[in-house]
């Protein structure tokens, strides 16, 4: 058997050290990937439990949370951020009499015509179409009267659909349905499919 070179007899210590550390690293690494077990132990209470689970009653304060009215109420048939802000400044701060009721499940003014198909406005979809019934949009005419100030509360409430009105012209699209001007239309517009 050959005798270790005094080079390798150098860095013995180095390489040992080396091998020590890199098991170290690997035991604390597969300690860091395991999760914990939860054993149970009949003498004692368990250290986490679910208390819904045992039947407990939801936090008071939780429910009362979920179960709150919206904060600003809504005036059916007026829909002007003026008479808003008066109803809600006119209630007493602390309360939910400023909620009322809650728009979105209350349901919406009866319209004043026969409903429009809104789909036809480029950019407006069913889904869109279904929203906004829900908010009681259901003409042409509603659409093009919209002011900026309306654009904004109702653009604010289509979610990932947001953005969409003044991008796709809705108003604009709704003057001239609402008019019946369809050569206008189909010229500004193009036709629908």
């Amino acid at each position: 058997m050959t005798a270790m070179s005094p080079e390798m007899t150098a860095y013995l210590p180095f390489i040992l050290l080396g091998l020590v550390a890199l098991v170290l690293a690997v035991w604390l690494i597969s300690r860091l990937g395991r999760k914990a077990r939860l054993i149970e132990d009949e003498s004692t209470a368990p250290l986490a439990r679910d208390v819904l689970e045992d039947g407990a009653a939801r936090a008071a304060r939780n429910q009362a949370l979920i179960d709150a009215p919206r904060a600003v109420e809504i005036i059916q048939g007026d829909t002007s951020a003026a008479a808003n802000t008066q109803a809600v400044a006119a209630s007493p701060l602390g309360t939910d009499a400023e909620a009322g009721p809650d728009p979105m499940s209350a349901p919406p003014p009866p319209a004043t015509s026969a409903p429009d198909d809104l789909t036809r406005i480029k950019g407006l979809g069913p889904k869109l179409s279904s929203l906004l019934g829900e908010f009681g949009v259901t003409t042409f005419a509603q659409i093009a009267a919209w002011q900026p100030s309306e654009i904004e509360r109702i653009d604010a409430k289509l979610g990932r659909f947001s953005g969409r009105i003044v991008r796709d012209q809705w108003v604009e699209q709704a003057k001239l349905l609402a008019a019946g001007d369809e050569n206008a239309f189909a010229a500004q517009f193009g036709r629908n499919g």
